[in-house]
Formats: structure tokens, sequence, C-alpha cells
């Protein structure tokens, strides 16, 4: 069994992703099939160090087994810095082919004492109302 350094444990930098997902009717066009959704994200620092939010690395996939990988800088423009405790929450969007799919990924972080990890985005899905039961 292996023993974890004490100075190491998983409460050091945990960053903890919750997601809100909305349909967005009057942008989408379903005989087009374009959905547009909306996904509100609070990003929260349930550790011990500080850190800021480098990179976001993104797999949308749609009910078609279609996959968008998506990487970049930041999120909507800005590399948030969260001390312990506090939350970051923005809005941002994804347009499918089909009425349902999935999204899940990471953001890269980097903590004040210069360890970079890895937060992970919990798979959640993206549907139209009464899609799916």
């Amino acid at each position: 069994m292996e023993k974890k350094d004490p100075a190491m444990s998983d409460d050091e930098y945990h960053i903890d992703v919750k997601v809100d997902t909305a349909y967005i009717p009057e942008q989408s066009d379903p005989e087009s099939n374009r959905f547009v959704f909306s996904y509100t994200i609070t990003i929260a620092n349930q550790g011990r160090h500080a850190a800021r939010l480098l990179t976001r690395h993104w797999f949308i996939t749609d009910a078609d087994a279609n996959v968008q990988e998506v990487e970049g800088e930041g999120v909507v423009g800005e590399q948030p810095h969260l001390e312990p405790g506090e939350e970051f929450i923005y809005t941002s969007g994804a347009v499918l082919e089909t009425p349902v799919g999935s999204m899940y990924g990471s953001y890269h972080m980097l903590a004040d004492d210069g360890k970079e990890f890895d937060a992970p985005i919990p798979p959640f899905t993206l549907s139209v109302p009464n899609t799916l039961h």
C-alpha cells in the first residue's frame, strides 16, 4: 500500500466544479439541426492554496457521437485567481447538431506555490426539455 505524503494530501489542491445548463430556443433552429445551450459554471477553490486557472480542455459530444475538442487559455477571456474558499462563476455556450449531447473536461491550474494540477469538470448533459425522460 502506497503511503501518501501528508504535504500533498487531496485537500491541498481541490477545485470543485458545478454546472447548470439551459436550452436557448430563441437561438436554436431544430429544422437546421442547430441546438444552442448555455452552461453556467461555478468553480470553487476548496483547497488550501490559492490557484489561477490557466487553460481549459473540453470534450463536447452530440447524440450522433460527433466529438468536438476545445482547448484554450482561461475562460470567457479571463484567468481567474481563486483564494481558498473563493468562487468564480461564468456562463458560456455550446451549439450542437442534435437535441441531446454531453460535455466534460478539465481546467489546468497553477497554485501560488508553483504546483500545477488539473481540476476535472464532471460530465454533464445538454438536452432540449422533454427530450430525455
